[in-house]
């Protein structure tokens, strides 16, 4: 009764302009709450991109939405952000993911599903568009749904979190997933280097979704611009690229930066929402999303994989040749032949 009345209540909401909405739904028998924003260009005839930002450990939803700030990304770039609200564990907010959580009975994996569910009846969600990001507890929580619900999740950013061992030996993701982790060196929070009996470390996370998508092993490291030398910390942006379906596993290095959410405070040289925003915009659940560029990679390497889905081309396979199409207004521009 609880979610039906919940969802009477979002649905006058259509049609208005950009607005911030505190809801709740029932799952497990728990009243459930999140703060999600709609941003003004949302058009119910249209589908939009979904973002879920988790809070960190003892945080809150409000919280997380003042300092990462996604509601003016949202109202910039055109997509729904929403901002689940964890339960407590001894008196603490948290996300169950294992590690120092293991103690916690409840079904974060279950509540997300239940909650992107409710959420796709009251708005034009784009189911191949659904994304994940988090501040530490929260990045834990992202890493997670990665492994468990990756038939709804198309690409995840960690900021200051990392990969429990419950998550690492049990992750069973179903298609090349595109990876963003955003760590400081220095991290006395979440250690950089792990410690074997609650956390992996950085190095472990990127590297097993590096073998997973099938990425090429040596990064492309380039120097961040060092744009603020008071902030204590320089960065550099890794690149495992070369992955199925175009994927990318990637890493900003803070080098001296602390448990932080760069852009805000520690690190001012990347921000880190604007990052994962950028990250994102690139992947659908099926992989990269078309480009002019990816056409150029795909006929270098000879690769085949997601050519049916750059819009626009069209690509039949005969007799071990590859007839690739390139249409412009309908019309065929040009006819290029793979063998």
């Amino acid at each position: 009764m609880k979610k039906l009345l919940t969802l009477l209540i979002c649905l006058p909401l259509f049609t208005l302009a950009q607005q911030t909405i505190n809801g709740s739904i029932t799952h497990d028998g728990l009243q459930r709450d999140y703060i999600i924003h709609i941003p003004s260009s949302y058009n119910t005839n249209t589908s939009i991109p979904l973002v879920f930002c988790f809070h960190g450990y003892g945080s809150n939803a409000s919280t997380i939405m003042s300092y990462a700030n996604f509601n003016y990304v949202s109202d910039t770039a055109g997509f729904i952000v929403v901002y689940p609200q964890g339960t407590l564990l001894q008196g603490t907010t948290h996300w169950n993911v294992g590690g120092w959580t293991t103690g916690s009975t409840t079904d974060d994996v279950g509540f997300t599903t239940s909650l992107l569910d409710f959420i796709s009846t009251a708005y034009n969600i784009d189911a191949t568009r659904v994304y994940s990001t988090g501040m530490s507890n929260g990045g834990y929580m992202s890493f997670l749904l990665a492994c468990q619900l990756s038939d709804k999740i198309a690409a995840i950013a960690s900021v200051t979190g990392s990969m429990t061992p419950q998550t690492y030996n049990a992750c069973n993701p179903q298609h090349p997933t595109p990876i963003l982790q955003i760590h400081g060196t220095n991290d006395q929070t979440v250690p950089y280097l792990g410690d074997p009996t609650w956390t992996k470390s950085i190095d472990d996370a990127l590297q097993y979704w590096v073998a997973y998508n099938n990425c090429n092993i040596s990064a492309t490291i380039t120097a961040i611009p060092d744009i603020n030398i008071f902030d204590g910390s320089t960065a550099e942006h890794i690149v495992y690229d070369g992955g199925d379906n175009y994927v990318t596993t990637e890493h900003f290095k803070i080098y001296g930066g602390d448990h932080d959410w760069p852009g805000v405070w520690g690190n001012m040289d990347i921000h880190a929402s604007a990052e994962v925003w950028k990250f994102f915009s690139k992947y659908d659940i099926n992989g990269l999303i078309s480009t002019s560029t990816s056409i150029d990679e795909i006929i270098k390497e000879k690769r085949i994989v997601k050519i049916t889905n750059i819009l626009g081309r069209a690509a039949t396979l005969k007799n071990n040749t590859l007839l690739f199409y390139i249409y412009n207004d309908g019309a065929v521009e040009k006819r290029i032949v793979i063998e």
